[in-house]
């Protein structure tokens, strides 16, 4: 298969392969998945092992940390070898590795077992963006992640669900056995439903080059790291919003715990619609055009937010209405900045997903820390940190990528 060809007025009215975006989307949820299924069960995996209180909390930490390392493998890996052979790898491994938090004897011995399942789990994550690179021109190819969203952003809504009412069945070990579960479908899909789609051109560039020497070539690119940064941030502030909420809506605002999930879910909605708002505007408008007017919105949105939490201005629907909006505008941003990015260089289409992941996570991890730093038992603390992480998004979007001048 050849790189993907040049945008044309009919492509972008081409109907959604559904199949593909469920199969995709399924892949890019594995992280979600394993993060927010297995959360109600921390408790009760502290009780089983009798580890002090928080001690279970170092096997989410040890998956953070193999979510991060494994990206740098499968993205060039990916380019060299093809996509399905890493994907495959990683889909057996994340299986394996779940069965071994089923049986774990230790939390030692859980904690070692998540690294390994974060290991295998964040090549879907990796490989899906880049094989989405390698079938779809580029606006299409945003049309597309942005119906991702439609899949991935029903995960962190359902997955604690999911969990909630497997532990009120069976032990936390079952959240496990789903997930060892939920591989072996997930790896049976893609061997009968996903050819290989890398190119013969990113194959003979990915054998020509290092590894490192094809990210040191991405990092020199301005407008590709304007594009990752701006996506880092985005994400970051929602994760600020997600590390939050809990405290924010329970404590300060006292939404009963049963409450909860549906003022949460909300949210996730307004996200997912948004990002279908966003799909319906790629028909028309590029993936350049639709991220300089949305950020624009998001900064207004997110500096609403900040002034009503800092003056407490409408009391908590003065922070709940803008928030609301806030994270609805993600929705225009997050795939458009990941196809604008994955379009700088598709031959290294594996690699810059690689990139994007893990600049993802570390700006996820930074906001996320300094919203439990700062947290004081009201919105100001996240309200500030989110118009940071906005406002760093739009410095990278506007300063180093430059949409306006460097069109697609």
């Amino acid at each position: 298969m050849t790189a993907a060809p040049a945008q044309t007025a009919a492509s972008t009215r081409t109907p959604t392969p559904w199949a593909m975006v469920a199969l995709l989307g399924s892949l890019t949820a594995f992280g979600a998945l394993s993060i927010d299924m297995y959360l109600p069960g921390l408790p009760a995996i502290g009780r089983a092992f009798h580890a002090p209180a928080g001690a279970a909390q170092a096997s989410l930490s040890s998956f953070f940390l193999g979510m991060a390392i494994g990206q740098f493998f499968y993205g060039p890996a990916s380019d060299r070898w093809g996509r399905r052979g890493p994907l495959f790898l990683g889909v057996a491994l994340y299986t394996l590795a779940s069965a071994a938090c089923a049986l774990a004897p230790s939390l030692p011995a859980l904690i070692a077992a998540r690294f390994l399942q974060a290991l295998g789990g964040c090549a879907g994550q990796v490989i899906a963006r880049a094989v989405v690179r390698d079938k779809f021109e580029h606006r299409q190819g945003a049309r597309i992640l942005s119906q991702l969203m439609l899949v991935m952003g029903l995960a962190p809504i359902l997955a604690p669900l999911a969990g909630s009412g497997l532990l009120a069945l069976a032990s936390w070990r079952a959240i496990f056995w789903v997930m060892t579960g939920f591989g072996l479908i997930a790896g049976c899909w893609v061997f009968f439903s996903l050819g290989e789609t890398r190119s013969a051109e990113t194959a003979a560039k990915a054998r020509s080059e290092h590894p490192f020497r094809a990210y040191l070539a991405l990092l020199r690119k301005q407008m590709l790291v304007g594009y990752i940064l701006a996506g880092a941030f985005n994400g970051a502030a929602l994760f600020a919003y997600i590390a939050a909420s809990p405290g924010l809506l329970i404590t300060a605002y006292h939404i009963p715990p049963s409450l909860f999930g549906v003022v949460f879910g909300i949210n996730g909605i307004g996200l997912i619609g948004m990002s279908q708002v966003n799909a319906h505007l790629l028909h028309t408008h590029s993936p350049e055009y639709i991220l300089m007017r949305s950020r624009a919105a998001s900064i207004l949105f997110a500096a609403v937010l900040a002034v009503d939490a800092y003056t407490g201005f409408g009391g908590r629907w003065g922070v709940l209405i803008p928030l609301f909006a806030v994270v609805s505008s993600f929705g225009l941003v997050g795939a458009n900045t990941q196809a604008a990015a994955l379009n700088a260089d598709p031959l290294r289409a594996g690699s810059i997903s690689a990139l994007m992941g893990a600049a993802s996570f570390v700006a996820g991890a930074l906001i996320s820390s300094l919203t439990a730093i700062f947290a004081d038992g009201t919105a100001r603390p996240m309200a500030a940190v989110i118009l940071g992480a906005i406002l760093a998004s739009s410095a990278a979007l506007y300063g180093m990528a430059r949409p306006a001048a460097n069109r697609i």
